[in-house]
């Protein structure tokens, strides 16, 4: 256990440095279509640090924030405070702040940056579909990602997937900088600007990148979690039960974002359980391994 948070802690480094060398990378070419490298290099250097920092701070805000997700009233939610209370007493873990998302699809995720600021966030729907132990094993799921240390790297790959998507963007904005209308210095003929095909690679680029990093960020993590949580409960039947409810359940997570997909305990965007032409390219690009697989190993305990 001790070993994986010193992983996670390392990775969570790596992907910080990676995140600033692709920001500068990005700024040095667009720096070079405008003959200034060096200067444009330095200022990528400036803002993806200033990224990278900020989202070691807020981006637990941030994923709580895009998921539309408000505070558990413990008047309102007793059975769920009550649930993350015994749990947090028996793993020796500081209560984390307690949110629910306003959402039909039976879902739930952690996030924050270590133990002592984390939450988990549930749905609405996940609280109408589970009795108490199939509750009881989801969230403690997701108290075994604040453990394990999970929480830090999945919730700053939030900010800095989204901050890739955005670079994309603001390229391709620029194919109509000056309206593409009216020819000026700088520009090329007919009022196109060489950052616009920058932007069209990073359109390109960035859902890749995105995904892969999800990819690598999620998809072990999720088994461990639900190996940890049995531990955790005593009781794998609880959270097998949860699973398979899961499993029946094909409500897509209107909540759920590209950019927060790998943090919630299933799958939570649309083409889950594609069987049709493109179920294979969906399931390269998915944030989780298959419920049957893990439903499977826990079988085995």
């Amino acid at each position: 256990m001790f070993e994986l948070i010193r992983s996670n802690k390392r990775r969570s480094a790596v992907l910080i440095a990676a995140f600033i060398a692709i920001v500068v990378v990005v700024g040095t070419i667009i720096g070079l279509l405008f003959g200034n490298g060096p200067l444009f290099a330095g200022i990528a250097l400036v803002v993806g640090a200033a990224i990278a920092f900020g989202s070691y701070w807020n981006a637990d805000k941030i994923a709580l924030s895009v998921s539309r997700a408000h505070p558990a009233s413990p008047e309102e939610y007793a059975r769920l405070h009550n649930l993350v209370e015994g749990l947090c007493i028996a793993g020796g873990l500081p209560k984390p702040g307690i949110y629910v998302v306003d959402d039909p699809a039976p879902n739930a995720f952690a996030t924050g940056r270590n133990p002592q600021h984390a939450a988990i966030a549930v749905t609405t729907g996940l609280l109408e579909k589970m009795n108490r132990v199939e509750l009881e094993g989801v969230v403690a799921h997701e108290l075994s990602h604040i453990r394990n240390y999970d929480i830090l790297v999945s919730t700053l790959a939030v900010t800095m997937v989204g901050a890739i998507a955005l670079m994309a963007d603001i390229g391709v904005r620029t194919m109509w900088w000056n309206g593409g209308r009216i020819s000026r210095g700088g520009d090329r003929e007919n009022g196109n600007n060489p950052l616009a095909y920058v932007g069209f690679l990073l359109l390109i680029a960035a859902p890749i990148v995105a995904k892969a990093m999800q990819a690598t960020i999620s998809r072990s993590r999720e088994t461990l979690a639900d190996v940890s949580a049995c531990q955790l409960t005593r009781y794998p039947p609880g959270l097998i039960s949860a699973l398979e409810k899961l499993k029946a359940d094909t409500t897509v997570t209107h909540s759920a974002s590209t950019a927060t997909a790998h943090l919630w305990i299933e799958q939570p965007m649309s083409g889950v359980g594609d069987n049709g032409r493109l179920g294979g390219l969906h399931r390269m690009f998915d944030t989780h391994p298959p419920l049957e697989e893990r439903i499977a190993l826990l079988r085995e305990l």
